[in-house]
């Protein structure tokens, strides 16, 4: 794969006295400088460049400034507002200065931004309210600055259509639910694509490559790409503050995974939309496409997922087991209006092929991925744990499923000629 991002390896232009006056500098003579290794002859790692010679000849300072630390000259910091736009899967965000460092949202003021430009509101009436609710670290600017998770809401004070923060805290904040202390891990797979004719990065333009298998997790310029970028992220989610547990290369060339998790509540959902922002910018500087389609590439090709492991604190003490069980049949009972909330165009990942289940059918099994739920070996072994939701697409929207998933097995009592039949429905699968 061509290198993606900055090179690791920082080289020095040496540049003699007289290159360095003004003067008009052709393709040619640039060429014709040498790059040479630091003195030492030691490979120096670096994520910038700091020299780039423009037509004129004269020094591009952009990294320079770029990079610059302000913090010793001012207490300003710049807060990046993030929120979710009209579509449901697309980040939007802007900037503003603010006074002095900030350790929590409610030290931070609210904002607007025109809702007519995003889908969100009508143009004769388009402010929409940025409420500010989760702070991390900007591993972009660096120093004190911050990224900003923000809902948004009417000037009345009504959660928009698109909020789905508001109904997921409302869920979350229930005493019933606060006591079951909701465990999440989130696996977000992803997509990286070539930009002018959005195919799969790796792909011959036009082509496919070998039949799946080597990819998953592997290694080498013919089964990974798209490594840099992955690292990258990785990184900067730890450096923002994400729970990143962890990351690998997925089943289909250039489709890769991050792992969010465990997080309790709300947090799940917040912290899966910033390393979904991240993201977004890394792929953006690196002139890579990102998409989060859950069939990008038709055919023999495994599509992307966003698989949910739930847990509550009775599923994970003694006797957890019928409590998942029972957790199970919920589930069951609810089937299509989870699928309806999972993710646009999960119709054409969910065929009971490549990992998953058939999205008319719902079906659990221990260690079988093949099923709308799975229960690990190990889960079983202990008779306590957790459980897999494999139904959830990649474009899916985290609040809203993190939500569904405690509001379906905590708050939600099925009738009792409902549960017996789907009890019998269900028995084959235990």
């Amino acid at each position: 794969m061509a290198q993606c991002l900055a090179p690791s390896v920082q080289w020095q232009m040496r540049l003699t006295k007289n290159a360095m006056e003004p003067s008009c500098m052709s393709s040619k003579m640039f060429n014709s400088f040498s790059l040479k290794p630091s003195k030492k002859g030691a490979i120096k790692t670096a994520t910038k460049f700091r020299i780039c010679a423009s037509a004129s000849g004269t020094i591009n300072r952009m990294e320079d400034l770029l990079n610059l630390d302000v913090t010793p000259y001012t207490d300003k910091i710049i807060a990046e507002y993030i929120w979710i736009g009209g579509s449901g899967t697309d980040v939007r965000s802007k900037s503003r200065t603010l006074s002095k460092p900030v350790e929590h949202p409610s030290e931070l003021p609210k904002w607007n931004y025109d809702g007519s430009s995003t889908g969100q509101a009508p143009g004769e009436d388009s402010e929409v309210i940025l409420y500010p609710q989760a702070i991390f670290r900007d591993p972009f600017r660096g120093g004190n600055n911050i990224l900003v998770i923000c809902d948004a809401y009417t000037p009345q004070g009504e959660p928009i259509p698109t909020n789905k923060r508001a109904k997921a805290a409302e869920i979350f904040s229930d005493p019933k639910v606060v006591q079951q202390v909701p465990w999440f891990g989130i696996e977000q797979e992803y997509t990286l694509l070539q930009p002018d004719v959005k195919w799969p990065l790796g792909w011959p333009v036009g082509g496919y490559p070998g039949p799946q298998g080597p990819y998953y997790c592997g290694a080498g310029a013919d089964k990974s790409f798209g490594r840099d970028i992955s690292d990258a992220h990785y990184k900067a989610c730890l450096y923002a503050g994400i729970n990143i547990s962890g990351t690998n290369g997925e089943v289909m060339p250039g489709q890769w995974e991050f792992q969010v998790g465990p997080s309790v509540g709300i947090e799940a959902g917040d912290h899966i939309w910033c390393a979904r922002y991240l993201l977004e910018r890394i792929t953006e500087q690196a002139g890579v496409v990102l998409t989060l389609d859950p069939k990008p590439i038709e055919g023999d090709w495994n599509g992307a997922g966003c698989h949910t492991n739930y847990s509550t604190k009775a599923m994970r003490e003694d006797g957890g087991f019928e409590v998942i069980k029972k957790a199970i049949l919920n589930l069951s009972l609810r089937h299509t209006e989870h699928i309806s909330a999972y993710g646009e165009g999960n119709e054409r990942r969910l065929t009971g092929k490549h990992e998953t289940a058939s999205i008319n059918q719902f079906s659990w099994g221990v260690a079988n991925r093949g099923c709308s739920i799975r229960v690990g070996r190990d889960t079983e072994k202990a008779g306590k744990g957790y459980l897999e939701d494999r139904r959830p697409a990649s474009n899916m929207d985290p609040y809203t499923v993190t939500g569904l998933l405690a509001e379906t097995t905590i708050l939600w009592e099925p009738t009792l000629e409902a549960e017996a039949l789907a009890a019998q429905k269900l028995a084959l699968n235990v």
